[in-house]
This record gives C-alpha cells, structure tokens and sequence, in this order.
C-alpha cells in the first residue's frame, strides 16, 4: 500500500496494521517522504488516534529506524526519567545528578522544546561548551564512569522519532496521546534502561489539561513499556503554575544550580523529590518513600549530587566556573516588570500564556530551525495563593531590548486572575500509577 493510501485510511479512522506504519516510520527516516506528506500522516493520526497495538507498533518502529543501546555490561540499575513537558520546569537538571550520586545509573536522552514547553537540552546548553552532542560510545562510557550522561537524539538513536518530534512541534500536532506515548517510550527504550519513571503533567500549562487525560496517557506509557519487559511507574503532577521561579533557558539553568546547593524553590524541590523516591523504589535502592527521600536528602545536602553535577559538566566539555559563578549563562539583565492593577490574591495563573509568551520573546521555537536565544526569560514574583497590591511587579521580563518586550507584553497583560478570595496553592502530586 502507498503512503498516500496509508493517510487515507488514517483520516477515514480505519485501523493501520504493523506494516503500513513501519513503512511509513522507515521511509520518513531515510528521507524517502518530504515533509508536507508526513505532516498529513500526523494530523490524521492527531484526529483519528491509534489504539494500543497501533501505539506499540509506531513505538517499535521508531526504535527500530536507528540503534539501540545495550548497557548489560554496566553495573547497576539504569533508570531514566522523563516529563511530557511543562513550563519552568528543570526537574531533569536536578534529578539527573541526584540519583546518579545515590548509586543509580542514569542514561539520559532529552529533547529540545516543545511547542509552550521548554526542553531540557536547550537549557544545558545555556552552559558555555556543553555539549549534547555525544557519540554513542562516550555517552556509554559516561554512564559507566560517572553515573550519569545526558544528549540528544542523534541519526543513530531513534533517527524517527527525532525528525517527527521536531515536525510536531510545528504542525499543530503535539497534543496526541499516541504521538507523545511512541516518541517518548521510542527513545527511552532505546537507552537500555530497566526502568523508567514518568511525570506526567497536568494542567493548563500541560499539554493533558485533564487528569483524566494524563492517567490514558500514563497507562498507555505503562503498557508499551510492560509489554517491552520494563518497569515504569507514572505520577501525575501539578502544571497549573509555573514550576519554580524562572521560565526560560539560561534562567531555568540558574534555578536548577541554585537548587543542587540546596536553595531551590519548595514547589521545585517537592516534584524533584516526589519522582526521586520513585526512582530509587523502582531500583530497589529503597523500601518505604521515607527511606528514599532521606537518601535524597543526604546526597543533596551533602553537596554530593552538586559535584556530580560538576563532574557530568566538565565530562561533557562545559564550563564549570559557571557552576559558581551563574552569571557566566549570560542571562539577560535588563528587567521590565509586569504589574499588578489591583489588590487581592492571585487566584489562577495562565501557565499556556506564560510559556508562549517565553517562546514569542525569543526563548523558544516556531520553526524546526529558528534559534534559541537562551538569555531570554521570565521569573514570576506571583503565584496562586500569594497576596499582591497595585503596581506590585508580578513577574519580570528578562531582555536585551525595548522592542521584545512589547512583542509579549500583550500576552502576558491577562495572565495573571486576581480576587479578594485567598487561594491555597493546587497539590502538586494528582496521582500515581504503577
């Protein structure tokens, strides 16, 4: 059957078999299909979804267009973790040197950002010289020597999965339970990891708005993975706000330091710790959260998982003096605050507006190849529950000039829903699924 038969037996909400969707994962991958045909292939999958089986297939097919690796010889659990993406959200950072100081072995492949959502790889390379362009091999022997490694998808790993990633995000077709539970499971089955744990964001600011959303798309994650032997666990977290302060890259970099010297935000620190302990429980590292957490715990306050942080730098060619010296990420200094127009308590927060309007300032992408000016950000002073008086600055613009500010400020003049009525802030943990 022709591609074109394939997307019209998609569009018509007819079941594809293993077949027709390998031929078309494959060939997109040999560049054997222009882009304005898989982009079909997407919207119709986006409209009419895929079942389990279907979902499995894409997974196994994506895999299958590249390598995967085989980390048998390493010592250890390998466990990864990964987010469906959220605004402000640097849990990655944090946690990939936490557990690896905790005797876990971390094999990472993150993804740039997503449409509102910002991506763990553009944040790291904020650091001056990191690189997240690994061969295999080093990325391999990082894993083995020093716990923990982190890259991006190369043309050997899942080459699939990386030429539609970056097609969703332009396309109109990233909120797709199918689409988001192939790509992600694609390329973290292919790190040879043994388990996974999942954070699975809910929200206005999450591309599942709905817990009932978020526990589909957990459950088909779960399955893809049970059915390919491996242990995942899912929890359900909170993206109505913001995670932490700042939204942006070399921002969010800052954060994510300042939260490995132990001076992170509650918020952040909570969801760090939430999907810590369930790492360490996966890997048998611990018996009770209780006893997970106060490992975590140890190693951070210790300053243990911010020398590994340091040695995972300095392996990957970045600048460590950074490390002390945060204003080496060159984030943008010049500051235009946004203010309040009347007193009250912040009631909700329009975590979608916020990371669009970080995207319309210059801190994230509309087209596969638009650069990333990492200097760029916001940091909030407000967030739901907290009281604000007229003219008190509720977030901050960080910029380079006059001209991108008022590019944004349209966006972000309603983001912010004010009341007499104080507010607690929304629970960070919805659910967890395993």
């Amino acid at each position: 059957m022709s591609i074109g038969e394939t997307i019209r037996k998609k569009r018509d909400g007819l079941r594809l078999d293993a077949q027709e969707i390998r031929d078309f994962v494959i060939s997109y991958a040999k560049g054997e299909i222009p882009d304005y045909i898989a982009s079909a292939f997407l919207m119709a999958v986006f409209i009419r979804g895929m079942d389990d089986e279907e979902t499995l297939w894409l997974t196994s097919a994506m895999m299958e267009s590249g390598e995967t690796l085989d980390l048998s010889s390493i010592e250890g659990f390998k466990i990864d973790k990964h987010s469906t993406g959220g605004v402000g959200d640097k849990v990655s950072i944090i946690l990939l040197p936490l557990v690896a100081a905790c005797g876990l072995k971390i094999p990472m492949i993150s993804g740039r950002g997503l449409g509102h959502t910002g991506g763990t790889i553009d944040k790291l390379e904020a650091i001056p010289g990191f690189r997240t362009r690994l061969s295999v091999e080093e990325f391999v022997k990082n894993v083995d020597e020093i716990g923990a490694a982190v890259m991006v998808q190369s043309e050997r790993l899942v080459p699939a999965d990386m030429k539609l990633y970056a097609m969703r995000d332009v396309t109109g077709t990233v909120e797709s339970i199918p689409l988001i539970a192939s790509s992600i499971m694609s390329k973290k089955i292919a790190e040879g990891i043994d388990g996974l744990v999942l954070d699975i964001k809910v929200g206005s600011g999450a591309f599942m708005k709905s817990d009932h959303e978020a526990e589909v798309l957990a459950e088909a994650m779960i399955d893809i993975g049970k059915k390919m032997g491996k242990r995942v666990t899912a929890v359900l977290t909170d993206m109505n706000q913001p995670l932490g302060r700042a939204v942006g890259n070399a921002v969010e970099m800052e954060e994510a330091i300042a939260a490995l010297k132990g001076n992170g935000p509650a918020d952040l620190m909570e969801v760090v710790y939430l999907l810590g302990e369930q790492m360490l429980l996966l890997a048998q590292v611990a018996k009770t959260p209780e006893a997970a957490r106060k490992t975590l715990d140890r190693c951070l306050s210790s300053h243990q998982a911010l020398e590994k942080f340091r040695e995972i730098v300095e392996r990957q060619g970045g600048d460590v003096n950074c490390i002390d010296d945060t204003n080496l990420l060159g984030v943008a200094r010049g500051k235009t605050p946004v203010t309040s127009q009347q007193n009250g308590y912040i009631q909700g927060i329009d975590t979608y507006a916020i990371g669009s309007a970080c995207v319309e300032l210059g801190g994230g992408r509309k087209t596969i190849d638009q650069e990333v000016d990492r200097s760029l950000g916001l940091v909030l002073n407000k967030k739901i529950g907290d009281a604000v008086e007229e003219g008190e600055t509720l977030l901050s613009i960080l910029c380079n000039d006059v001209s991108e500010v008022e590019r944004i400020s349209p966006l972000l003049e309603r983001t912010y829903t004010i009341g007499r009525r104080k507010v607690k802030p929304p629970s960070l943990k919805h659910k967890l699924i395993s």
